[in-house]
């Protein structure tokens, strides 16, 4: 039995068909069923009632959608389908809304049918694209659909987590492939689809087949729901006490989530022994960015914290010692949903309703049921358990009520608060268990992209358009509005000759031609790279300031990070308030000045023209130019990332800062063209990956991973871990011996010099520290050469002497001139005297370090120690 269980489903396809000797269509649904039935066998598998229902009505040609709860295995199905369609010579696709989880799905299709036999496409990566099946995202489904409708060689659908029809960015890619691939069959999958009668029609009118709901409420574990009016701190320990821990808690925002991990410090939630293996999973961690001490605390604890605001490394680390029965609580987001690998026994929330943006609303039920659905373990728990918090202000005025019953007095009553909250009690919990998810709502769009790709059809690509809007989900008020945008969209490209009309006589109509390529223009991460190689030719390469200007091109055709920058905007307008009070301006008048301050948008003018005219050109361009300076404004101030962080307050949203590094770090890789790039740019290029690294190198190794997923797949085929081969995978990128090009690796640790001398400068003695204990070992002590540790105190009076000597030291281009870094190596050890520039010219005094090579190499990163500043 030891040796079947490592067989796998491509061992039971090649059986199958060897059976009927090659003759595929001989083989029959019975067959296929009673094949794929003796594999689930030898993993110890029974299906439950919807699977096998789901399964046999899919084997039966039909369209299918499986509405069932979260951990009733849906994965199964689909891997039914994948089996059914490689039988028979078909190829299939499977799509969900996120990309990692598009390659998580890659991985697990791979090691179940072999490598060569599933493809990859994400935006990020394309890899094997004629397998015959695909794992893509949602967008690029749809996208292929537009471009080839009936003609596309993929006959069978896997789309994952269907509710995101309902998105209002997002749910036009769902719902374009149900009305353009009448050749396929669909299997749609969610939880909480809510009502299915309608889907059911529309597939079976686009597609011919018949189309059915297999809908279950049978849960692997079953919930069990209360009300708590108690404190959530005395619930949590209470909960924790009776065995009902992992416990998540469902927070509406960020700040509130922290806000409880460190409430929930002084609980009793583990024993000592936990505490020690959680210390032991723990101890080789680097928690240097600025929130990590916080994140180390309460890990230590048992408590752990997930958002979107963390850096990746925090939330992979919470995940995996949540995996390991290490941790009792994990305070986090309503974003519990898609992905998140977080194995819990119970959920509680801790209010029942959330600001969406625009206003405070109780929870949707599908909102609702999607995260009380996590609660409970297949495999470990016999029960989930779903927990809802009363309000506060209500909770306090029991406490109140009741006191007032022991001692006679009267008491005041808390009030409910202003902002963020909509009133909710017992029974408002009770109609959301017993609500069945609301129906999905149509978000159909139409954009100039949408028209290039269904217009680049080599057959009649208006036809192909209008039988798209005449068809979509959308109410008859609204088709109406979507076709007049289509026409407007539709003649701005062919006033633009962006489009042309071809006479084609023997079809008696006209061909239509997309007058350029866009594939080789369009970008599929970054909708305006086109604009940026349009323009990086207008800038000045002589100019001092040219890298610093392609970087804020690069910065301006990113999705703006708008939580940073409402910060930037907020500083701005302090600095601005102070200025104008210190010229005596009245109260009145400062306030409209206020209102003109924004955040910092280098190059505005030239950016907003050049855009205007290139729009102009374009016209199929939707989206809008961004001007801002982030990484900018770093590289201007040399400024570290933990510097940043402490600068704007950051740390909560740590995650964002290092998502929008990296983004500029791509497009500034992958986008601009070498030819574009001077020297400082490739330092700058070198120095962005060395700090996103530095911070968390999740990112980059996720990046490089999507980017060469053979590589990654090879070691598996080998017969490695998933573990094993993460770490080796990591490993190889770091020990690709970032020390070999000398000139390289010397640009990069002078651009560390330059920030920690930055620091110095500005007696930001605090961020110098950081700066030099993220290259510590474990354990290891910061000091200079003599072992004399390196304090902030130590650093103020060396930085006294020097100021009272020379003032400040010179960081203009003249300052940082490669001729007043001298280099000696001895052994392995790399020595840099950095000569300090004073504005009398003395220049007696020096900064030196030491970097120790092999550490460097094995770390993916020049790690330097701080060895001494003084005179020469």
């Amino acid at each position: 039995m030891a040796e079947q269980n490592k067989r796998i489903l491509k061992d039971f396809l090649n059986e199958l068909i060897e059976k009927f000797n090659g003759h595929r269509s001989d083989i029959s649904s019975e067959d296929v069923l009673e094949q794929f039935m003796a594999w689930a066998e030898t993993r110890g598998t029974t299906l439950y009632p919807a699977q096998e229902e789901a399964i046999l009505e899919l084997l039966d040609g039909k369209n299918v959608i499986l509405n069932t709860p979260t951990g009733s295995g849906k994965s199964m199905v689909a891997l039914a389908l994948h089996f059914d369609s490689l039988v028979h010579n078909r190829r299939s696709v499977y799509t969900c809304p996120i990309k990692a989880l598009v390659n998580e799905k890659w991985m697990a299709l791979c090691k179940e049918f072999g490598a060569e036999n599933v493809g990859l496409s994400t935006g990020d990566a394309t890899v094997n694209r004629d397998a015959p099946i695909i794992c893509c995202t949602a967008e690029i489904l749809s996208n292929m659909a537009l471009c080839e409708g009936e003609t596309l060689t993929i006959t069978d659908i896997v789309m994952d987590e269907f509710h995101y029809y309902s998105d209002k960015e997002r749910g036009v890619a769902w719902q374009v492939p149900l009305l353009t691939l009448p050749q396929s069959r669909f299997l749609l999958m969610s939880a909480t689809i809510g009502a299915t009668e309608f889907f059911e029609r529309d597939m079976t009118k686009h597609t011919g087949r018949e189309s059915v709901t297999v809908r279950s409420t049978q849960r692997p574990v079953p919930l069990d729901f209360s009300y708590s009016t108690t404190e959530i701190s005395t619930e949590v320990q209470k909960l924790v006490n009776e065995g009902k821990a992992p416990i998540y808690v469902v927070h509406f925002t960020q700040a509130a989530a922290a806000s409880n991990a460190q409430n929930f410090m002084s609980l009793d939630l583990c024993t000592k022994e936990e505490k020690v293996k959680i210390n032991e999973a723990i101890k080789e961690v680097r928690f240097a960015s600025p929130y990590g001490p916080d994140v180390k605390r309460w890990l230590k604890q048992g408590i752990g914290l997930h958002h979107a605001g963390l850096l990746p490394k925090y939330r992979i680390l919470c995940e995996k010692l949540a995996q390991q029965g290490l941790l009792k609580v994990i305070c986090g987001t309503d974003t519990l949903g898609v992905g998140v690998n977080v194995p819990i026994r119970t959920v509680l929330f801790t209010q029942l309703c959330k600001y969406s943006g625009d206003k405070t609303a109780i929870l949707t039920a599908r909102d609702f049921h999607q995260i009380a659905g996590r609660a409970g373990r297949k495999g470990f728990d016999n029960v989930g358990y779903v927990v809802a918090q009363a309000p506060e202000h209500v909770i306090e005025n029991l406490k109140l009520e009741a006191k007032s019953r022991t001692t006679g007095k009267k008491f005041q009553k808390r009030k409910p608060p202003e902002h963020g909250y909509i009133p909710f009690d017992e029974n408002t919990f009770k109609r959301l268990i017993e609500s069945a998810p609301e129906p999905l709502t149509s978000s159909f769009q139409v954009n100039h992209g949408m028209l290039l790709n269904i217009l680049s059809r080599p057959t009649d690509g208006c036809r192909a358009m209008r039988a798209l809007l005449k068809d979509c989900h959308e109410s008859a008020a609204s088709k109406k509005q979507l076709q007049h945008r289509a026409f407007l969209l539709f003649r701005s490209l062919v006033e633009k000759k962006i489009i042309e009309f071809v006479p084609a006589v023997a079809e008696g109509y006209s061909h239509l031609r997309v007058n350029m390529n866009l594939q080789d223009d369009f970008s599929m991460n970054q909708p305006l790279s086109l604009y940026l190689l349009d323009t990086l030719p207008k800038l000045d390469k002589d100019s001092p300031e040219y890298a610093l200007d392609v970087i804020t091109l690069c910065e301006s055709i990113l999705e703006n990070p708008e939580a940073i920058l409402r910060i930037q905007q907020s500083k701005a307008r302090d600095a601005r308030m102070n200025e104008l009070k210190a010229q005596g301006m009245e109260y009145n008048q400062r306030l409209e000045e206020l209102e003109k301050v924004e955040y910092p948008k280098p190059l505005r003018d030239f950016i907003y023209d050049t855009f205007d005219a290139f729009a102009d050109i374009h016209p199929w361009v939707d989206e809008n130019i961004e001007p801002k300076s982030i990484v900018r404004e770093m590289f201007e101030n040399f400024t570290t990332f933990s510097g940043y962080v402490k600068q704007y307050n950051l740390q909560r949203m740590e995650a964002i800062l290092l998502r929008h590094l990296n983004g500029v770090y791509k497009v500034l890789s992958q986008t601009v063209p070498d030819g574009y790039k001077n020297e400082e740019l490739l330092e700058m290029q070198d120095y962005l990956s060395e700090m996103i690294r530095r911070v968390d190198s999740s990112l980059l190794e996720e990046w490089e991973k999507m980017a060469h997923p053979e590589d990654y797949q090879k070691r598996l085929d080998e017969g490695a871990s998933e573990d094993e081969v993460e770490k080796a995978f990591g490993a190889d990128k770091a020990a690709a011996d970032i020390t070999y090009d000398k000139k390289r690796f010397l640009n990069m640790v002078r651009q560390r010099i330059f920030q920690i001398m930055m620091s110095l400068q500005k007696q930001d003695f605090s961020d110098v520290l950081d700066s030099l204990a993220d290259d510590l070992a474990e354990g290891e002590l910061l000091a200079d050469d003599e072992g004399t540790p390196w304090t902030e105190k130590r650093l103020l009076e060396t930085m006294a002497a020097y100021t009272a000597e020379h003032h400040k030291f010179r960081m203009d281009v003249e300052g940082r001139a490669l001729s007043h870094t001298i280099v000696t190596y001895e052994g392995n050890i790399m020595q840099i005297q950095q000569m300090l520039q004073d504005e009398e010219g003395f220049n007696d005094w020096s900064i030196d370090f030491t970097v120790n090579l092999d550490e460097s190499r094995e770390a993916g990163m020049p790690l330097l120690k701080l060895a001494r500043i003084g005179e020469v």
